[in-house]
């Protein structure tokens, strides 16, 4: 097929759609609050409830705040599934569903942050649903369009935000899903279960 007949909107969308449906989400299915929050090394950042943080900085507007620091500590917090799904929630998707494609505005401080496994899951499955729908209502021309002042580098096109953030989804997803592994390895020898 020749170049100038692809459909590169489809193309860009399958890029995350065919890992979301044919490995990813599969393995985010029951996902346990004791994974959630599983916290392999001390001191990691996670998502807790209000007023229980360690960390130099938490935000959130409900009863759980996500830990952050400014600057990042070096070397950088390990961070819990919690964590890295809140920060695929809102940091990854949701601002920019807000910025780019007419969603409610979103960002960490606002956020109300997922108590348990399964509201996080559901955020996840949302946001991203706003995400796609968003990017194929672009259709080939507005790829093209560059991003503007919403991001930090305004001149980038949509069709470049668009790959930064299915790179983003990809590496952090899989990130939650070695944890996952290294929970059921750990976890399951020291307590003798298995999920």
């Amino acid at each position: 097929m020749h170049a100038d007949a692809l459909d590169w909107n489809r193309t860009l969308r399958e890029q995350l759609e065919f890992h979301w449906n044919h490995q990813l989400r599969a393995r985010l299915d029951g996902l346990t609050d004791d994974e959630y929050f599983w916290s392999p090394v001390p001191a990691a950042w996670s998502v807790r409830p209000r007023g229980d943080s360690t960390a130099s900085a938490q935000v959130g507007a409900g009863k759980f705040t996500i830990d952050y620091g400014y600057p990042q500590p070096v070397p950088a917090a390990f961070t819990t599934i919690a964590w890295r799904l809140g920060h695929v929630i809102v940091g990854v998707l949701a601002a920019r569903n807000a910025a780019h494609f007419g969603a409610s505005a979103a960002s960490y401080e606002t956020w109300e942050y997922a108590g348990d496994a399964a509201t996080a899951l559901d955020q996840l499955d949302t946001q991203l649903r706003i995400w796609l729908a968003g990017v194929r209502g672009l259709g080939e021309a507005g790829l093209r369009v560059p991003v503007g002042e919403k991001e930090p580098f305004p001149e980038l096109s949509m069709a470049d935000l668009v790959l930064h953030i299915h790179r983003e989804l990809i590496h952090h997803l899989s990130e939650v899903c070695l944890l996952r592994d290294l929970y059921l390895h750990t976890e399951s020898a020291t307590n003798g279960a298995s999920r």
